[in-house]
């Protein structure tokens, strides 16, 4: 089963680069996030046409998240349990075979001097928890997506300059290496040791050009998938085309 994961920034504007990275790449399931559209007003019809279908937690003009898969899903679950108060489209659930998938896309958290980064820190805290739960299933599962987390110095192009962000902050990563150290693994990370792959470039001052990126999308093995991964890598090859998102695919093959 290959599950990928892209923050596509408006499914809207990167309609045909999916639709392209769909047949060139063929996962069969791909979590998205910031798709920044209401589920009424996704493409279903393309997508469909590209032998996908599609569960949608939808949002206007912000956030949202979506699980495109070769088969249908089941067991769907729309939010991120422990705060029935939250109202942000950030996390989508479900089963395919016998691998439980989740898209979630993590708050950025800017300013840290504001409410923004105490609900990011809540955030990965419920994240935590329900991935306690799910790890006592002893059951397969990824979850996917756009974490807003810069795990360690080698994954951002000028540590110095991001050790304030809350991307970065000491509170944030130790927050992330809370919930890996539960017993998951980072896909990516573990078959590729070098330093300085990224999986998002900022639009502006030439980050792109210069490869000055940082490697926030992640795909969070439990051990029983990770004990069936085969491989994993980065794509780079959307972020060159026109009209691309700031992210860029991130993927894994698990047996």
């Amino acid at each position: 089963m290959k599950v990928a994961t892209w923050n596509v920034n408006s499914i809207k504007v990167r309609l045909p680069l999916l639709l392209s990275w769909l047949d060139d790449a063929a996962p069969d399931v791909l979590c998205l996030q910031e798709i920044k559209c209401l589920a009424a007003d996704f493409p279903m019809m393309e997508i469909r046409g590209h032998g996908y279908h599609a569960e949608i937690v939808g949002q206007k003009s912000y956030n949202g998240v979506a699980i495109l898969s070769k088969e249908p899903a089941r067991d769907v679950v729309t939010s991120l349990p422990g705060d029935g108060a939250d109202g942000q489209a950030r996390y989508l659930e479900a089963t395919f075979g016998e691998v439980r998938v989740a898209s979630l896309y993590l708050p950025n958290g800017n300013p840290v001097d504001t409410e923004k980064f105490t609900y990011k820190l809540a955030w990965l805290a419920r994240l935590g928890t329900h991935a306690g739960n799910l790890l006592k299933t002893e059951r397969p599962f990824v979850l996917a997506g756009d974490y807003n987390v810069i795990p360690e110095p080698e994954d951002v192009y000028d540590p110095l300059a991001w050790r304030n962000d809350a991307l970065f902050r000491t509170e944030t990563r130790r927050s992330f290496r809370r919930l890996v150290n539960l017993g998951l693994t980072d896909a990516f990370r573990a078959l590729h040791a070098e330093p300085h792959r990224y999986s998002f470039w900022d639009y502006q001052a030439g980050r792109w050009q210069r490869d000055e990126g940082l490697r926030i999308d992640h795909l969070l093995l439990s051990p029983q998938a990770a004990d069936r991964l085969t491989v994993a890598d980065i794509d780079k090859t959307p972020r060159g085309k026109d009209k691309a998102s700031d992210h860029t695919p991130v993927w894994c093959e698990i047996n």
